[in-house]
């Protein structure tokens, strides 16, 4: 996969994982998939759970899950969870950082959420997890376009925006003085995380969900693959981000630099000219799960996808995961 892929290639890559899918299988499909016929890649399947318990673990273990992902924990306690998972043939794959303000203008919250952030190093390390999923910062309260109306263009060295839609980009200043100012602090902070990561052997996954950042592929690739490092790659939740780009646009945009996936679903609103829309169940919404499947296989991605939110029952999550596994 060339990660410098342009729109040309994406279209032609995109059509052709579309039409190599089998028409005659419903997106909604129930039932047991067959195997994974054709494809290369290997996922494996887990649940949030902020603090694993013996309890917790074997019941998803019994569903057919892989492993979790958790919350950050002391390094004592976090042991104790990675003995317990050991014993059950489990993985704590990932630490659940979240939300950070690198971009506050207050420098104690900046240090404070820094510090936050070395402690979910520290815990993925305790747990046997190689990465932190960590989202730098979110802006908000200022004019945005809407989200089918954003058409970025930026420095390809430093990411700084310089429009952000068609025409005339002046009601957008601050939101792009805001967008500007959370990428040099991200970078900032990231940059002083990363020598922690590495003595840690703990990959920093960089998020950006519902924080007004990075709201297309190819700006989201340029920020991670800045680094120039191993230790920072990309967490992509796959049903975020569907109302700016489909999910295998992403995928094959990030490429390499992909490390870890939640697997969602959101349906967008036909009626609502803003692009929104709802969370829904996996195989429910919008995402074109057997593309996204292709996609992954296409970029050769393996590892970890793991369900964020949802209301079905363990079975019923398990039982849609293998689909989507299958390319179903």
């Amino acid at each position: 996969m060339n990660p410098n892929l342009n729109r040309r290639e994406f279209l032609a890559t995109t059509a052709t994982l579309a039409a190599g899918l089998s028409l005659g299988s419903s997106p909604n499909a129930r039932g047991a998939p067959p195997a994974e016929a054709g494809f290369q890649t290997k996922l494996r399947k887990a649940l949030i759970m902020n603090q694993p318990t013996e309890e917790g673990l074997k019941k998803l273990k019994d569903a057919g899950y892989d492993g979790v992902e958790a919350g950050i924990l002391k390094p004592p306690a976090a042991e104790k969870c990675r003995a317990i998972a050991d014993q059950l043939g489990m993985k704590i794959h990932s630490v659940l950082r979240g939300w950070a303000e690198f971009n506050s203008s207050d420098p104690g919250k900046v240090q404070q959420t820094f510090a936050v952030t070395e402690d979910a190093l520290r815990a993925a390390q305790a747990f046997g997890a190689d990465a932190v999923l960590l989202v730098s910062c979110r802006i908000g309260g200022m004019k945005m376009p809407r989200a089918w109306e954003f058409l970025l263009e930026f420095d390809e060295k430093t990411g700084h925006l310089s429009r952000v839609t068609c025409g005339d980009n002046a009601p957008f200043a601050d939101y792009i003085k805001a967008h500007n100012h959370a990428i040099d602090t991200s970078r900032e902070a990231v940059q002083r995380l990363i020598p922690l990561a590495e003595k840690l052997g703990v990959v920093i996954t960089l998020e950006n969900v519902w924080n007004n950042l990075w709201v297309k592929p190819a700006h989201f690739r340029q920020f991670v693959a800045s680094f120039g490092s191993p230790w920072v790659k990309a967490y992509f939740d796959i049903g975020n981000h569907v109302k700016y780009a489909p999910p295998e646009e992403w995928i094959l945009t990030l490429g390499p630099l992909l490390s870890k996936l939640h697997a969602k679903d959101f349906k967008l609103s036909e009626s609502d000219p803003a692009g929104n829309g709802k969370f829904v169940n996996i195989r429910e919404g919008s995402v074109r799960w057997p593309v996204v499947r292709q996609a992954l296989e296409r970029v050769g991605h393996n590892g970890w996808l793991t369900i964020e939110g949802g209301d079905c029952s363990l079975e019923e999550h398990n039982k849609r995961l293998d689909l989507i596994i299958a390319g179903k």
